[in-house]
Formats: C-alpha cells, structure tokens, sequence
C-alpha cells in the first residue's frame, strides 16, 4: 500500500574560445546533473518506523524515505523509483515525487527479510549521482531492510548428515605433508615488532603464505595471544594487501599472520597477480564460482583454501612465541567465510570476529530467498563449505561476533547471515546497520541499527 543585451562585442577570438570552453564544461557538468559538488550529505535518508526492524510474520512494516541535504539545490524535478523484494518472492516496483518524504507499508508472512530499494533520478530518468571520497560517480540510493521472526531463521538447506566426518579426514589428508622445511624470512622491524614473510608446505597443491608480525619483546622469552587475518574476495589478490606491510600499524601485544587465501608468493609486480588470477578461472568462471568444479568438494576451489586456513592455525600454534591459549582468527566477507571455517576446523581456536560473512546459506536460492545478482550458485558439494554449515562445528569454546553486517547487503544477504548465526551454539553476537550494503553505508550518520546477543535484540 503506498501513500542579452544587443551590446556588440570587443572580446578577442582566443578569449571567446575560451569562454566557449568554459560554458561547453558547464554544459557538461548539467548534463550529470548540476550537482558535481554533492556528498554524502546529499543523499536518501531512509528507515523503518520502528526502532528495531525485526516484526513478527503478517505484521504491518513501515518505510520511509525522504532527501537529505541537497542544501541550495534544485530538486523539485526529482522521482523516487523504488521496488521492494523478500524472502516471500514478491516483488513490487514504483515511483513517486519525493518533494516530501514517501511511505510504503508491507508485510512477511515467513521468517526472513523485506528488502526496499529506492533509486533517486532527475526528471529526464537519469540517475542523479554524488562524488565520492576515492573518486568516481555514486548514484544517490538507499537500500532498506526489516527482519521478521529472524531467530526462526534456518538454514535453507540442511548442513551435509556427514559433514563432520569429512573434515576429519581432510585433517588425515593434511598430515600427509608434515610441517617442515618452512620458510621463514625476517624482512623488517623496528623497537615493537619483527615482520617476516612465511612459507609453509600444505595440501591441495599451494603452500601457506602471508605475513607474520611478532612482537619484539619475545625476544626475551615472553609469550604472546595469536591472530589470524584473512582478506575478501577481490583483496585477497590486490598488490596492495601483498606489499610489505606498515609496520607503524602492526600491533606490539600479539603475533599476527595475515594469510593469503591462494598461496602465491607476496611482495610481487601487479602482472604476477593478474596473470594468477586468470590462471584460476575456470570455465570461464571467476574462481569459486565455476558449478562444474563445485560439483565435487574434492574438485572445488574451496577445497585448497580450506587446507591452507587448516595449515595456516597449525604453523601458527608450533611458533614458540604463542602463549599456547590464546588463539583469534578474524576477516570480512571471503575473509570472514575462512575465518569460520578456522573457529570450526580447529577447536584450539577461542575468537571469531567476522564482518559480513560470505556464502551463509547458499542453498538458499533453492528455497526462493532474496539475492542479488553476484552469488555462488548452489551445488550439494558446497554444503562441506557453506558457512552456515561450518558454524555448526564452531565449539562453544569459541566466542563468535559479527560487528557489522548490512540490511541492505545481498553479496551477503541478512537472511544467510541469521542462518548462519542460528547454527552457532557458542557465546555470539551481531550487529546489522540500516542502508548499509557491502562494507559501506548509503547515508552519513546516524544510521538505524540493532544488535543480536545471544537471543536477546536491542537498539545499538
């Protein structure tokens, strides 16, 4: 339900050029809207009229959207086209004026989430964009979500009845190659810590390797907690994160093994890291994403990651600066998916801290949930690898937190990201953000968020 003067001119020819340029800018510059100068400011501030956006099945839920900032700006000729989704199926799509704020009003009759999409255009249709902190063009959007019955969430397709089983013997697999002959390199320092690059042999065809950081008081026998880093989808492959690190960052209290996802060699040109990225498509997919290879969990790109994260805790755990107990492991979206893997494949592990966790709930397609368009497709052999279903063997040693995920993400949708947190039987919490999607936030501060402890939810 919605709701000239005729005065002849002296100016010579180079300067009327000039002018002429200058105008054909201005030109340009309307054509993009006469707003080059927006910024975050300037956006679609939007929410849901309750506090906390989670409301039992059938109940009414209410958004609202209106502009925000725009100060001094011209935008009377501006529509809100908009289209709400959800885990029902439905889908419904609109548009409306937005000189004053607009409301829409729906339901959810399942556990899951309703998903509102607004897209601001001018009047010619044209999506009116603002510049972005990086640089580039961003359309003025705002993507909403609201929750229903969420603790009732499960996962859509049941974890694999021997999943267990198959992680033991993939640990037998690995101990095949023994823990020796690891590269060890020290490649910097300075009065806190020692940075080294590491290389350690490993199954499933690449070694570990990433950084290691180690405080430099170890040196006089302390010992120290551990912390294992892992990188997302595209980063795990940016030169940027395979440079020598800034040690200037690097924590004095801990060692940290930041770990690359695929094993290749680090401090490397930027064709080394295109050129192996290629190398790992497969079919014509990006790698991880290819059906045929997901068709068999041996086959999988997952398969040669998930040993690395395996190998990566072990070597960790027989440096003899590691005070033997303490032992995190942390990442977001790609990097939060390995993150969970190591809390759930190795119980040694005793801190999960996960953002935006990739591939909850893959087989959540085949029920009907909500996507977006950049997901890997469900095959039976990827259950050993969703992350929901490696929650389930995360121990109740190991306290897990989530401290952001977006109502409006669906690289990793809400509702994988509650199947995922219905699995844990360990101490857990979760934050989700209103209008946020991926790792960024649509409108400034404040923003509408609530927090999940145990099965307890409040306002944050």
């Amino acid at each position: 339900m919605i709701e000239g003067s005729g005065v002849k001119s002296t100016v010579p020819f180079f300067a009327a050029l000039w002018a002429g340029c200058v105008f054909a800018l201005m030109a340009v510059a309307q054509e993009k809207g006469s707003l080059a100068e927006l910024t975050a400011d300037d956006c679609l501030r939007g929410c849901v009229t309750r506090e906390i956006p989670v409301f039992k099945p059938g109940e009414e839920i209410v958004f609202r959207v209106e502009l925000a900032g725009f100060t001094g700006r011209d935008t009377a000729g501006f529509i809100l086209k908009w289209e709400r989704t959800g885990d029902d199926g439905r889908k419904e799509i609109g548009e409306t004026g937005i000189a004053k704020p607009f409301v829409y009003s729906t339901s959810l009759g399942c556990p899951g989430f309703v998903r509102f999409l607004g897209k601001l255009v001018d009047a010619k249709g044209e999506p009116v964009k603002r510049h972005t902190p990086r640089g580039g063009w961003q359309p003025i959007e705002c993507d909403l979500g609201a929750g229903v019955d969420i603790l009732a969430i499960r996962q859509a397709v049941k974890p694999p009845t021997d999943l267990d089983a198959f992680w033991r013997r993939r640990k037998e697999n690995l101990k095949r190659v023994p823990i020796k002959n690891v590269e060890s390199v020290r490649i910097g320092g300075n009065d806190k810590v020692e940075l080294f690059v590491v290389k350690c042999p490993c199954a499933g065809g690449m070694p570990v390797t990433g950084f290691l950081t180690v405080p430099a008081a170890a040196a006089s026998g302390r010992k120290f907690p551990a912390h294992l880093s892992f990188h997302g989808y595209g980063a795990s492959w940016s030169r940027g994160a395979w440079d020598k690190p800034d040690l200037g960052k690097a924590r004095a209290d801990r060692l940290n093994f930041a770990v690359s996802a695929h094993g290749f060699d680090l401090m490397k040109d930027a064709k080394y890291y295109a050129d192996l990225r290629r190398a790992a498509k497969s079919n014509g997919h990006d790698y991880g994403f290819d059906p045929e290879q997901n068709s068999d969990q041996e086959k999988t790109y997952y398969s040669g990651m998930a040993y690395r994260v395996m190998r990566a805790l072990e070597y960790v755990k027989t440096r003899p600066e590691w005070n033997g107990k303490d032992l995190c492991v942390a990442g977001g979206s790609m990097g939060g998916m390995q993150a969970v893997w190591a809390a759930a494949m190795d119980h040694d592990v005793n801190g999960c801290n996960v953002s935006i966790p990739w591939n909850c709930d893959i087989g959540g397609t085949e029920t009907g949930r909500n996507r977006g368009d950049w997901y890997v497709k469900w095959t039976p052999a990827l259950g050993y690898y969703d992350t929901a279903s490696m929650a389930t063997l995360i121990p109740a040693t190991c306290r897990t937190t989530v401290p952001m995920a977006g109502l409006g993400d669906y690289i990793c949708p809400p509702t994988g990201v509650m199947a995922f947190y219905n699995n844990l039987k360990c101490p857990k919490a979760l934050s989700f953000r209103q209008n946020a999607r991926h790792g960024d936030c649509l409108q400034p501060s404040p923003v509408q968020s609530f927090r999940i402890t145990g099965e307890d939810i409040t306002a944050k």
